[in-house]
């Protein structure tokens, strides 16, 4: 039995999110293992690194499969690109050891957020990022970030929905950067919560907008309620940019 670890990338556009439904085929790991169970003739399960929600995007999604199948990475490569959509595409195929797992063995994940805040948003980006109009201040964001970096617990930043039985979580670092109105939010952890990344950026940017002061962030923190928080930033501007083992 060989166990194959796949990087993906795609356009959560038009997606429910990563995780197969079982009364919706438009999901990413559906719409692979679809394709791989033609691929090699079995009914093939995917392991993800972690769920992404609808809407939201991947840049290095990762996920691992078992098969008896014999056909060379490139050749499992070439069927994957041919057959997926094509807002769905396997960047890199590896052949790893029988007790690798993506989830388990995840040592940190990085997801960007995307802010255009430009006065007009562009047309080309606008299923990539969140517009905001109203120029941000990026130092009272990045003054705002740095009560979240560190062993906290996140309950006032995760959805009420959660059922994690611990709400703690370690964010090694958070890096904003700005370039012609548009912000990028790099958010790095060993672990992050149901609508985590999100309602930080939602967070993040109210601080920005100045209808928070970064110290609220510290309160929010020690609050541990969510209804006292901000609201959850828009999916279509959250991408998983890398998963670390």
């Amino acid at each position: 039995m060989r166990n194959i670890k796949m990087t993906i990338k795609y356009d959560g556009s038009r997606y429910k999110g990563f995780q197969r439904l079982k009364d919706n085929d438009m999901t990413i790991q559906g719409k692979i293992e679809d394709v791989l169970s033609k691929m090699t003739n079995e009914h093939i399960e995917i392991i993800g690194s972690g769920r992404t929600d609808m809407g939201v995007h991947a840049r290095g999604q990762v996920a691992n499969f078992k098969t008896n199948s014999k056909l060379s990475l490139k050749k499992m490569q070439d069927y994957l690109y041919n057959y997926l959509p094509e807002d769905i595409v396997i960047t890199e195929l590896e052949e790893v050891e029988e007790r690798f797992h993506s989830r388990y063995n995840v040592k940190s994940k990085t997801y960007l957020y995307k802010i255009d805040n430009n006065k007009y948003h562009d047309p080309f980006t606008r299923r990539y990022t969140t517009h905001i109009e109203k120029k941000l201040n990026i130092d009272l964001m990045r003054e705002a970030s740095e009560y979240l970096v560190g062993e906290h617990d996140f309950t006032s930043f995760a959805s009420s929905k959660s059922k994690k039985k611990s709400n703690v979580r370690e964010i090694h670092s958070i890096v904003i950067n700005e370039n012609n109105n548009m912000i990028d939010i790099y958010v790095q952890g060993n672990g992050f919560l149901y609508n985590m990344v999100r309602i930080i950026a939602g967070a993040l940017i109210d601080v920005g907008s100045k209808r928070k002061t970064p110290q609220d962030i510290k309160i929010m923190l020690e609050n541990k309620d969510r209804s006292k928080s901000s609201d959850t930033a828009p999916a279509k501007g959250l991408c998983l940019y890398k998963v670390t083992y």
